[in-house]
């Protein structure tokens, strides 16, 4: 285990950055997309989430072999593939994470007593460019934003997040539910830049969220690297939380779990049983209990799965969720006549580019 400089708030050296995957080292949906702008989603890296609204800009978003020394072998890059000079008032490209308030009470946020917090990252671009990250409290819509720049080279910016104490009516929701989210901000239009940045806490106003900066899409030789990011309780950026792998992969599971594809062949493997001669009903168990029951997508189509019962293997005609809770999984299998009633089965990905995604993310 690293051993980490103590906040000067005495906020535990382990656990304290209430960031998933800042270091940028886990991506099980894929470690790089084209064309991405039209909508928003995740598409990368766990827990990062692309918001966008409006722009004809597009980009590339990779994981890459690129961090700053001793902190992180990984970034995210974002580079610029369509450019879009022409910014309607109501266009916006966001990088994001959204934290579950249940994650956030150490902050005490809105009654006596909240505490300061402390974002900070490490970041460079293609050339100089003035961005905005920005801590916005979504159960009470209320935001603290600053204004920092970007060099060819990595640079640490940190960013003291004063104490909110409010008039004691809005501390974050205790559930399991979104309740902050930070905002890289790396285009908008006028609707959110056409006023006085908010650099303390304040009730939100769209045209103070990201007024003074400049826009990622503004030509196609832009790229934007970002890696250690990590939010933590009291006004001291401490050295980056180093943590294992495994456990930052399990932090990412609680939100999203792919078996198979990357992983390999036969990776997603469910066992049951035949009930008559068209339907398996096959389960799994859940790598770590989700945050929410999840929703199930199959990847790669039916023709990169098969099922095993009575000594064959057999590709299905359809594959759907049954019952999808949050620490199992059952599968609904389907082929025409090819089963035998009561048969014991499994259904396997046939390939890494057969897949389940299971999706509880906020």
């Amino acid at each position: 285990m690293t051993r980490a400089r103590q906040n000067a708030n005495i906020s535990p050296a382990v656990g304290r950055n209430m960031i998933i995957n800042g270091a940028m080292n886990v991506a099980q949906r894929s470690s790089s997309v084209a064309g991405i702008g039209a909508a928003a989603g995740y598409f990368t890296l766990d827990r990062w989430l692309i918001d966008t609204a409006n722009s004809a800009g597009r980009l590339t978003m990779s994981q890459t072999a690129d961090g700053p020394n001793g902190i992180s072998a990984n970034c995210i890059k974002l580079d610029c593939t369509t450019a879009d000079t022409s910014i309607a008032a109501s266009e916006y490209f966001l990088l994001a994470q959204n934290i579950e308030g249940q994650n956030l009470q150490r902050i005490g946020k809105g009654v006596a007593g909240a505490k300061q917090v402390t974002i900070s990252f490490y970041v460079k671009a293609s050339a100089a460019f003035d961005f905005v990250v920005e801590f916005f409290d979504s159960d009470n819509s209320r935001h603290c934003c600053k204004l920092f720049s970007t060099t060819t080279d990595w640079t640490r910016v940190e960013f003291v997040v004063p104490a909110d104490e409010d008039d004691g009516s809005s501390p974050f929701d205790d559930d399991n539910a979104t309740s902050g989210r930070l905002f890289f901000w790396l285009h908008a239009g006028t609707t959110f830049t056409g006023g006085t940045l908010a650099t303390a806490w304040a009730n939100n106003t769209n045209a103070n969220r990201a007024a003074g900066i400049d826009s990622f899409f503004s030509s196609t030789d832009n790229n934007f690297f970002i890696t250690g990011v990590q939010m933590e309780v009291g006004p001291v950026a401490t050295d980056f939380e180093q943590e294992e792998i495994s456990t930052t992969l399990s932090k990412c599971q609680r939100y999203f779990q792919q078996l198979g594809g990357s992983y390999g062949a036969f990776d997603g493997m469910f066992s049951g049983n035949a009930t008559g001669t068209d339907l398996l009903f096959v389960t799994t168990n859940s790598k770590i209990t989700m945050r929410a029951a999840p929703t199930f997508t199959l990847g790669g189509g039916v023709s990169n799965h098969r099922y095993a019962q009575g000594g064959s293997d057999v590709q299905p005609t359809s594959i759907v969720a049954d019952q999808v809770k949050l620490n199992s999984f059952t599968l609904k299998v389907a082929h025409n006549g090819q089963v035998t009633s009561g048969n014991a089965a499994r259904l396997f990905n046939n390939g890494t580019d057969g897949f389940y995604n299971f999706d509880a993310e906020l």
